[in-house]
């Protein structure tokens, strides 16, 4: 079986999705609280579901059943301000987990970020190398728990530590795609435009504040999260294939790309107003990321990825004006 906790969030309801369609039996652990995130598994066969306080009851009474646990759950808030609850949610478990996963012989693939980069004064290089990686300045404490991880499992790697038979740590960039409504305030920008221009006729942009980049210039590395999903089950069926790994398209592109894709897609004309990037984030704004993709492409992966202007307009099609919107 197959073990997918943070199942019912954003990215990893899409891989149950994905998994389910292969045939997989999957187990699903994840809090649902009192809102709709339950309808991001709606529609999946489950062969279990397990709350997080019981996961390793859980786990220890089907050693020898559980071949891969996918690791997706986690505090993802980069605004979240309990920095002893990220560090015990994004550190301390991960680190259970990959202890549990090594000592019984199930395979590990688990959701680092690109958050981990910071600024990107040291690149989008995802460099496995110790030295690179202590170069990375992450700017909130979500993309530190993430690096602080990275940083633990590299070394007990390098270290000749025990380590889950195959492994892998995915460092996703800005994902878009169906069932991310959960997510509020902290949702990828194509349902927020969405939202704007179907009820008020006209998207907002930040301003920039930077002399490089015009207003809507921003750019950022969009990426489906379908080919998340791919890059993921690929993975999973290459057990060759370990470390830690970029999961973006390689090409960034501006928000204003981005908007005037939701804006085609609704068949209507663009348009865009500009306000101030808020004072409080300002100082934190990054205005350029894209991941280098020559690591996972040298490890073998060779499927395309979906440009931004087909993705944005599945998701405005698909999801997003179908009376249903989740996967």
């Amino acid at each position: 079986m197959i073990v997918i906790t943070g199942a019912a969030g954003f990215i990893g309801s899409n891989l149950a999705a994905a998994l389910e369609k292969r045939g997989e039996p999957i187990v699903v652990c994840d809090h649902m609280g009192a809102g709709d995130k339950w309808r991001n598994l709606r529609a999946r066969e489950l062969a279990g579901f397990v709350a997080p306080d019981d996961l390793f009851e859980y786990l220890d009474s089907h050693r020898g059943d559980v071949e891969t646990i996918y690791h997706l759950g986690a505090i993802s808030s980069t605004t979240e301000t309990d920095v002893d609850l990220i560090m015990d949610v994004n550190v301390r478990l991960s680190g259970q987990l990959w202890d549990w996963c090594a000592s019984n012989q199930a395979n590990f693939i688990y959701a680092s970020s690109a958050a981990t980069y910071g600024g990107g004064e040291a690149g989008f290089g995802d460099d496995n190398e110790l030295g690179a990686m202590a170069k990375l300045e992450p700017l909130n404490p979500y993309g530190w728990s993430k690096h602080v991880f990275d940083r633990q499992v590299v070394r007990c790697v390098a270290e000749g530590r025990p380590a889950p038979p195959h492994w892998a740590g995915l460092k996703f960039f800005n994902v878009y795609g169906p069932n991310e409504y959960h997510k509020g305030g902290q949702q990828s920008v194509v349902p927020q435009i969405y939202e704007q221009a179907t009820h008020g006729g006209m998207a907002r942009l930040f301003q920039s504040h930077h002399p490089d980049y015009a207003d809507g210039g921003q750019m950022r590395d969009f990426i489906w999260v379908g080919d998340c999903v791919d890059v993921m089950t690929w993975l999973g069926d290459n057990a060759a294939v370990n470390g830690i790994f970029n999961c973006g398209t390689g090409t960034a592109r501006s928000f204003l790309d981005l908007a005037n894709a939701v804006f085609a897609a609704l068949e209507r004309p663009a348009n865009i107003h500009y306000i101030p990037t808020p004072e409080h984030i300002r100082d934190k704004y990054q205005y350029f990321t894209e991941a280098r993709m020559d690591r996972l492409r040298a490890a073998g992966y060779k499927a395309e990825f979906t440009t931004l202007e087909d993705g944005v307009g599945r998701y405005v099609t698909d999801y997003l004006s179908a009376d249903d919107p989740f996967l």
